[in-house]
């Protein structure tokens, strides 16, 4: 199954950039046959990301009001559509996979990590709960994806 991980983010707000971080570790670890991108978490941007693939994991940052450094999963098969996962986009994650399933352009499986961030303010680099959050969930995914092959 051809798979696509795709890291959305912000770098330059601080925890925004955790879906990149994840992303940028991953083109290390990810085993072969595992495309990793990453994305601004824009509608149009997301949606050409997820077209393509069989199965795509997303990973985000969010603003719940949980622990910063909480990691959150959801797959489409869960509700995905109907979470509202907070996003820290103005079209989030879950409005990009409703779009992409109207338009008949979403991955049969889809995965989307919710890394809760504590700054979102201007700025490079991650605190220190998000950074150790996003080396947690890059070693996660590449066990996943390395099981799944």
């Amino acid at each position: 199954m051809a798979s696509r991980i795709i890291g959305c983010g912000n770098p330059f707000r601080r925890d925004d950039g955790a879906g990149p971080a994840v992303a940028r570790a991953l083109e290390r670890l990810a085993p072969p046959g595992v495309e990793v991108r990453s994305a601004r978490g824009e509608g149009l941007d997301l949606l050409e990301a997820l077209a393509g693939t069989a199965w795509a994991i997303v990973v985000d940052a969010m603003r719940s009001g949980r622990r910063p450094g909480s990691i959150v999963r959801l797959e489409s098969g869960d509700g995905l559509e109907r979470a509202g996962l907070p996003s820290s986009h103005g079209l989030g994650v879950v409005h990009a996979v409703r779009l992409s399933r109207s338009l008949g352009a979403a991955p049969e499986r889809l995965e989307v990590y919710g890394i809760e961030g504590g700054d979102f303010g201007a700025g490079e680099g991650l605190t220190p709960a998000v950074r150790r959050a996003v080396d947690r969930l890059a070693g996660r995914l590449c066990r996943l994806c390395t099981r799944a092959d």
